[in-house]
């Protein structure tokens, strides 16, 4: 892992790009000198590391006392992509916004996008656990459910987990949903149109975990009200601290 950038942010956060042979990321830790714990955190597919709104909860959570991390998967973010992979993007956006059905066109692009990224999220996980200050215990937080079931389902590091309700998950994903166990917190925006909402529910009621809450606010995707981040860090609180 190689850091390039590094900057102190005001409220004493460090924020360090890095990258791990073809991987881009960043890395926030808080001031001081004790171990933390390390919160993964993923957007959306396909939107770069520097989104603003997540380096806004990034900030936000390395400020109450975690390690967070993102990167930029294969073909998401300033990564290159594939003209097959671009042209699925675009037939996908095409067919949502006609409102024809999308399921195979989204399994197509979405799918092998998560094959592709857990491999490089281990990877880069090994490399944060090896770092000074980073102990773990390890929680995921994004709005990519569909990278994070499958980072709850084979990374045995991860000890808690908060997804960002989509109503679009790869049938893989969907199927695999009963075998994640950890504790689980479930952000729903009623009025998104974009992501079907009895799916959404229908994915948290197929989680096998056995604590597992669903937050559900009124509002279109990127409403998402502010209360839900100090939420979300005292529900990451309570597993990993």
């Amino acid at each position: 892992m190689h850091f390039t950038t590094e900057r102190r942010l005001d409220d004493g956060v460090l924020e360090r790009e890095f990258t791990l042979g073809e991987i881009p990321g960043t890395l926030w830790t808080p001031g001081g000198a004790a171990p933390v714990p390390l919160i993964l955190m993923s957007h959306n597919n396909g939107l770069p590391k520097s989104d603003p709104r997540l380096m806004a909860r990034a900030r936000y959570t390395a400020g109450r006392g975690y390690a967070v991390a993102t990167i930029d998967a294969a073909g998401c973010g300033d990564r290159p992509r594939s003209a097959a992979d671009e042209q699925a993007r675009a037939d996908l956006q095409r067919a949502i916004r006609a409102g024809e059905p999308a399921d195979e066109l989204f399994e197509s692009l979405i799918g092998p996008l998560v094959e592709n990224a857990v491999p490089e999220w281990r990877t880069t996980l090994d490399a944060l656990l090896g770092l000074p200050g980073i102990d773990g215990p390890v929680g995921y937080s994004g709005g990519w459910t569909a990278l994070g079931i499958r980072l709850a389902v084979t990374e045995p590091r991860i000890a808690a987990a908060g997804f960002f309700a989509g109503g679009y998950v790869p049938r893989a994903q969907r199927e695999e949903a009963h075998l994640v166990t950890v504790p689980l917190l479930f952000l729903l925006q009623w009025d998104d149109g974009g992501n079907p909402r009895q799916r959404a529910l229908d994915l948290f009621d197929a989680f096998g975990s056995m604590e597992k809450t669903l937050h559900a606010n009124l509002g279109g995707h990127t409403g998402t009200p502010a209360f839900e981040l100090e939420d979300g860090c005292r529900f990451l609180d309570r597993h990993l601290k």
